[in-house]
């Protein structure tokens, strides 16, 4: 039986190709800087690649890798690797997510220290034949006040630096939960706008996303403490490169250090450059021999146990599951994947449970698979896309997402029920899904019965039950040109308050909903997109 072959092609640390090649299982072929051509031709023979940053696996690469079963990832991002095209072809992708958190962490708050103290400015003076001591005076970090944005792995591994040198840790994070915040001994922040003002120090460590792009702003930055001080080595982007340089010039911000960059490497003529009171570095977040060490081993790792026994850990694009049961569940992972991205549209933005239950006779099988599916679609937002169906329990953790599991041998009215509940600032949210046949059905929300597809434009709604809504929604749809393909209806009491579900053909336009939540018994309404 001839022994799986893998590729590196990429540099990594040596202890991860000793990984690789321990027992003479696998059949090893280091050869890093191929061009795209070479790669082509070498690539059919291979199940197993591991890349950094350098390789891109793009669709052709993936087309010619007729072998190819699984890609590994030396790092966190998987930009380099087309991860549509390697689902297509059941390639399995891997990341290695926290082997740089401590690297990471460190660098941050080195860059920290370094802009207290204005370590890289003093050592160009010196070097330069100068004795300038009064130019240089610092801050002490000791009493001074840090606001960290972004309470993951590496915001976790700072808050904890940080204290240790006596500072004062504010954070905003909107899924930080106020239970895990008090027992990272942080002060939770509700707004970003109230963080803002408290700090001295201002440090980032959210993923990249439409709702994090030019967090600070030129308005926030004019919001700050006179002389706070800002660092960011998470993401190029989350901090206005303009704004932030018009603020130094001011001496609005006393200094800045910044890692990452919107665009890398910054060009020639790069604004912030010119500028006395600011630190950059090339992108050295996790540049340390240990976490390069760290990735290469888990990547190792993860691509021995993959090939060696189907063992799948920290894959971005599929679930932890043999085929087998796969074949006869996976309705049910799509189905709870569904509700999982429903909830978390409809649910608080920072919340403390979220209860599944299982119902009926989807018990007869092993569920890990469904409950994994839910927890990263309900994630999504939270994890800057990050979390996947290994992950996410994980990340959940982080967070202070407390998740449970319940089940019950009979599903009420229907054969098999999954009911996902999320509580969290001061209420709870459910729905609960299930089959028609093989046609998956949205059945209740909130404790109401309805029945909606789960796919496509949602409009979810809650008014007075009273005579002549219905027809007053009708119409409202039509003037605006939105077409209603389905329309369920809920009610707990005659007269009381009635919760609509819309399957739309478009997404209304904000003039829709101004004008509903105009409506004086219209209590709420909101667009869901599936």
């Amino acid at each position: 039986m001839n022994k799986p072959k893998v590729l590196v092609a990429d540099p990594v640390s040596e202890r991860g190709i000793a990984e690789l090649q321990e027992g003479g299982l696998l059949d090893v072929t280091v050869k890093t800087g191929l061009k795209e051509d070479e790669l082509l031709k070498i690539i059919g023979e291979f199940d197993g690649l591991v890349v950094r940053s350098q390789t891109k696996v793009n669709a052709k690469v993936i087309e010619a890798a007729k072998k190819l079963k699984v890609v590994g990832r030396a790092g966190v991002g998987v930009d380099n690797v087309d991860v549509e095209a390697a689902t297509k072809r059941g390639v399995v992708v891997m990341n290695t997510p926290a082997g740089n958190t401590i690297s990471t962490a460190e660098h941050a708050f080195s860059l920290l220290m370094a802009i207290s103290r204005n370590i890289a400015q003093a050592d160009a003076s010196v070097k330069a034949g100068k004795w300038d001591r009064k130019s240089f005076e610092g801050v002490e970090l000791y009493g001074k006040t840090l606001a960290i944005l972004g309470m993951g792995r590496i915001g976790t591994e700072i808050a904890r630096r940080a204290i240790a040198f006596g500072m004062r840790v504010y954070a905003y994070d909107p899924y930080l939960s106020a239970s895990r915040a008090r027992s990272l001994q942080v002060e939770l922040v509700e707004r970003l706008d109230e963080i803002v003002p408290l700090a001295d120090y201002i440090t980032m460590h959210m993923p990249l996303t439409d709702e994090t792009k030019n967090m600070l702003n030129a308005e926030r930055l004019a919001k700050t403490k006179k002389g706070v001080r800002i660092i960011n080595c998470a993401r190029g982007g989350l901090v206005d490169e303009k704004a932030l340089y018009d603020a130094l010039k001011s001496r609005q911000v006393a200094a800045a250090a910044l890692d990452v960059y919107e665009v890398e490497p910054p060009p020639a003529d790069f604004p912030l450059r010119s500028l006395p009171n600011i630190v950059l570095t090339p992108h050295l977040g996790a540049s340390t021999a240990e976490a390069q060490e760290n990735v290469g081993i888990e990547v190792a790792q993860q691509i021995r146990a993959m090939l060696m026994s189907g063992e799948v850990r920290n894959a971005v694009n599929m679930p932890n599951v043999d085929a087998k049961t796969l074949a006869i569940i996976g309705p049910h992972i799509r189905l709870g994947a569904r509700l999982g991205t429903l909830l978390r549209q409809i649910a608080a933005k920072r919340c403390d449970t979220l209860n599944i239950n299982f119902a009926g006779k989807i018990n007869e099988h092993d569920t890990t698979a469904i409950t994994r599916a839910i927890l990263k679609n309900f994630l999504h937002i939270a994890s800057g896309g990050e979390a996947n169906e290994v992950n996410a329990p994980d990340f959940a953790k982080q967070i202070g997402l407390k998740v449970t599991e319940s089940r019950e041998s009979t599903g009420g009215d229907f054969a098999e029920l999954i009911e996902l509940t999320a509580t969290g600032e001061g209420g709870w949210v459910s729905v609960a899904g299930t089959f028609f046949g093989n046609q998956p059905r949205v059945v209740k929300m909130n404790g109401r019965h309805i029945e909606a597809r789960p796919d496509g434009v949602l409009l979810i709604y809650e008014n007075k039950d009273r005579p002549g809504m219905v027809g007053w929604i009708g119409n409202l749809m039509g003037k605006h040109g939105v077409n209603i393909a389905n329309m369920s209806l809920g009610r707990n009491e005659a007269g009381g308050l009635a919760l609509a579900v819309l399957n739309l053909d478009s997404v209304p336009g904000e003039a829709v909903l101004k004008e509903m939540l105009a409506e004086p018994d219209i209590r709420s309404a909101q667009v869901v997109q599936l």
